[in-house]
């Protein structure tokens, strides 16, 4: 080939290590964005390898190519209709059997495809020693090994990819189905082979497609003149097979679960000696019946008190870095409006959130942690028992994890779920999960009202009321509106491997450039807005501005709560972003002016007589609760296609928010709190 730029997809199982090597071949040279026309997440990377540029995709990880969810229809669609010029299947070898019935689909798309053989060092460990040699020889594809977390193998794999992109030969592997099946398929190809208009599937794969019964297929083939004769004749191949011998689809399947065993026979041997490694002896404890949940409880315990704690220095490097700032800015500048906008709504908005930056990388490490050692698989396994008693299952809980970090890649990792019901209860649960959004707000409030020994438990708390509420909401509509039976759980269980610092290192990157990015736009925006409201038509008294105003409008309504006009403006601004709280009270209560946005902005809401641990503690809840951002209202009506479901969601949760805090505020007063 001429070309010296060539595509390179990523295709395999969740939990394969993927992810890892994609990360070991491009470093730092990706992003991140959406597949058209959808909102799964694209991942984009480039190396540069020899004389050629390959353009690495990072697919969506799925178990098959049926279509039966939106993952497996992106990566489906992105190898069919993009045509990269070499697939990389990324295989697990503990799990070689179960992975190589994804290899057979992605062979016959007839691309060129190279198998990557990962974690040979995790499946030796376990005793399996597995001939690569005879499985390219069986399948008519390169095949080599690979240790992503060790960046072992990487080098081989652009080896392999530069030769087949030379070559530029799709895979010639074909496996034969029976007299029956392939009579019918070699028909429909036949058929199919007359369409003029070009197909842009391979016909075999189609006419495959066609048997199986495949929904995605039938549609393309309803828009192309010419292909009536190929879907009637697969209509009466189908009915005729499924009196005879049964489903097409099951038999297709089971034909190629056949010959998947019998090359797993020819081609591993297994010690049995060596078959209880570390990570069945690990889970026999921390997947327990009993040990399972106290564990998964007592580890995110102990991170949410490293968000404090560890968090606690480098936040204050850079409140001392606007502490300068600030000085410098009221050396220079006369006192005046120019000074106030600077040091107040800058300085003092923006400020006041990015001080927290170190607190939500120190979140995000934690979490990349456990999905690197493989625990986060085994969180959805733990709460499959809890999250079964309200209609969903151990796969839902996948997404609502991702729900710590942020609701939108959230809800869009609700389309690994097959079940529309179970997908659109997750959608409209996964808000409850406390964002890194939400993050400032609970550790402003946390510093000012509770003591440093209990700030952790305290927050602890809301992150538990969090996955509490979003287990309960759940069971009503469970129960009340998707009505329907629950599907099976059935999932992998990597092996427990030690974390790479570089993959870590790169998720806290990629997660603190999208928070320091909104720092910059929305927060940015909304602070010199708010800086506006609070400083005209009157800056004093500050209640006759317009924040004042529109916070005395808001008031009577949260009242009720322990919540002041301040809060309504603040409220009423996070509504964009849940950060903009902070950065609006930084605003109201002018803690530019000292530099030391966090610290100042906790002893002002401290001293202040309208505040107290009680209003504080039911602010917490309703930020928790209450509407989901406005990118999250926008994603759920993508996710959903419904305008209808994009609006349910902020104003329920809005109102029970209000319900939870109104009891939380009136019980606490009752009490004496």
């Amino acid at each position: 080939m001429t070309n010296t730029q060539l595509t390179l997809a990523l295709a395999g199982n969740p939990n394969s290590g993927k992810t890892t090597i994609f990360n070991n071949l491009t470093g730092a040279k990706q992003h991140v964005g959406n597949y058209p026309g959808v909102t799964v997440e694209k991942r984009e990377g480039f190396r540069k390898y020899q004389d050629k540029e390959f353009i690495v995709v990072d697919l969506p990880g799925t178990y098959g190519l049926m279509a039966h969810s939106a993952d497996e229809l992106v990566a489906r669609s992105f190898i069919v209709h993009d045509k990269p010029d070499i697939i990389v299947n990324i295989v697990d070898a503990g799990n070689l059997e179960r992975n190589l019935y994804l290899t057979l689909q992605l062979l016959e798309l007839e691309r060129p495809v190279i198998i990557a053989l990962n974690m040979v060092d995790a499946a030796e460990s376990k005793g399996i020693q597995i001939d690569d040699r005879l499985l390219a020889q069986v399948l008519h594809t390169p095949v080599v090994r690979s240790v992503g977390r060790q960046n072992q193998g990487t080098e081989d794999i652009l080896v392999a990819a530069a030769a087949t992109g030379e070559q530029g030969q799709p895979c010639r592997f074909t496996l034969l189905y029976g007299s029956k099946i392939e009579e019918a398929l070699s028909r429909i190809t036949e058929l199919l082979a007359q369409i003029r208009t070009g197909l842009r599937f391979p016909r075999r794969w189609l006419a495959l497609k066609l048997l199986e019964g495949d929904t995605e297929a039938s549609k393309y083939l309803s828009g192309i003149q010419g292909s009536e004769p190929a879907t009637a004749a697969a209509t009466l191949f189908r009915q005729e097979l499924l009196e005879q011998m049964g489903d097409p689809a099951l038999l297709i399947a089971e034909q190629r679960h056949r010959f998947v065993a019998e090359i797993y026979a020819h081609a591993v041997t297994i010690n049995e000696n060596k078959v209880m490694n570390t990570s069945d002896k690990l889970d026999l404890v921390l997947t327990g019946r009993f040990s399972g949940l106290p564990i998964f409880l007592g580890l995110m315990w102990f991170l949410f008190n490293m968000v404090f704690t560890v968090g606690a220095y480098p936040q204050a490097w850079i409140e001392d870095g606007f502490g300068n700032l600030a000085q410098l800015a009221s050396q220079y500048l006369t006192d005046g409006e120019l000074r106030s906008f600077i040091v107040d709504g800058i300085l003092g908005g923006v400020g006041s959130v990015i001080v927290f930056l170190p607190n939500i990388l120190i979140l995000f490490l934690g979490i990349a942690f456990m999905e690197d050692t493989g625990y986060m698989a085994r969180a959805a396994f733990i709460m499959d028992r809890i999250m079964r008693t309200v209609g969903l299952h151990g796969k839902s809980f996948i997404p609502l994890l991702l729900g710590f970090g942020c609701s939108v890649p959230a809800i869009m990792g609700t389309r690994t779920l097959e079940n529309p019901r179970d997908r659109l209860v997750t959608i409209l649960v996964a808000p409850f999960m406390s964002c890194s959004a939400r993050l400032p707000v609970y550790t402003v409030l946390i510093g000012a009202f509770f003591d440093e020994t209990i700030a952790g438990t305290v927050l602890f708390s809301i992150y538990f009321l969090g996955i509490l509420l979003a287990v309960l909401v759940a069971r009503v509509f469970r129960t009340l509106i998707f009505r329907g039976e629950s599907e099976p759980f059935v999932m992998e269980m990597p092996p427990y491997r030690r974390p790479t610092v570089k993959s870590m290192i790169i998720h806290m990157w990629e997660r603190s450039l999208l928070y320091l990015r909104k720092a910059g736009t929305i927060i940015l925006s909304v602070s010199i807005l708010v800086w506006f409201l609070v400083n005209y038509p009157t800056a004093d008294p500050i209640a006759q501005s317009y924040a004042g105003q529109l916070g005395k409008m808001v008031e009577p309504w949260i009242a009720p709560l322990g919540f002041d006009w301040k809060l309504g403006v603040g409220l009423v601004s996070a509504f964009t972003a849940k950060e903009v709280l902070i950065s609006t009270l930084g605003t109201i209560y002018h803690v530019g002016q000292t530099g030391e946005t966090a610290v100042a902005l906790q002893e002002a809401i401290g001293s202040d007589p309208n505040f107290s641990p009680l209003i504080a503690y039911s602010l917490m809840i309703f930020v928790l609760v209450y509407s989901p951002c406005l990118a999250t209202i926008a994603v759920i009506r993508r996710e959903t296609n419904s305008w209808k479901w994009a609006l349910f969601s902020p104003v329920y949760s809005t109102v029970l928010a209000w319900i939870l805090s109104f009891i939380v505020f009136q019980a606490g007063t009752l009490l004496g709190y």
